[in-house]
């Protein structure tokens, strides 16, 4: 930190600037979502915060080719219903979650 004429400023923030972000004006992009069938596959699929979990089931049947209704997302013991978005479960980008086909 460097004191000049009674500014404190921060040499590290002209290094390096800040980033354009490529978020909407809401101040929120798209997320990076890890599934895992725990049988040797695992699915990245990117998706938006807001989109319902029955949302990511259709993403990830068209990555997996399985029908939607025959996916199960959870995490331990919660089971994602598919009515609720991913924002309210507080899913975030990069998180993994357990794929399961009933």
């Amino acid at each position: 930190l460097e004191v000049a004429d009674g500014v404190i400023s921060d040499r590290r923030r002209l290094a390096f600037p800040a980033r354009a972000s490529s978020r909407g004006p809401g101040g929120r992009g798209m997320i990076e979502v890890i599934c895992n069938d725990r049988l040797g596959k695992k699915i990245r699929v990117k998706c938006n915060p807001d989109d319902t979990v029955g949302d990511l089931k259709k993403l990830l049947a068209a990555q997996t080719g399985t029908r939607p209704e025959k996916l199960r997302i959870q995490k331990w013991y919660t089971v994602y219903k598919d009515h609720i978005s991913l924002d309210d479960y507080e899913i975030h980008d990069g998180m993994g979650l357990e794929l399961y086909y009933n």
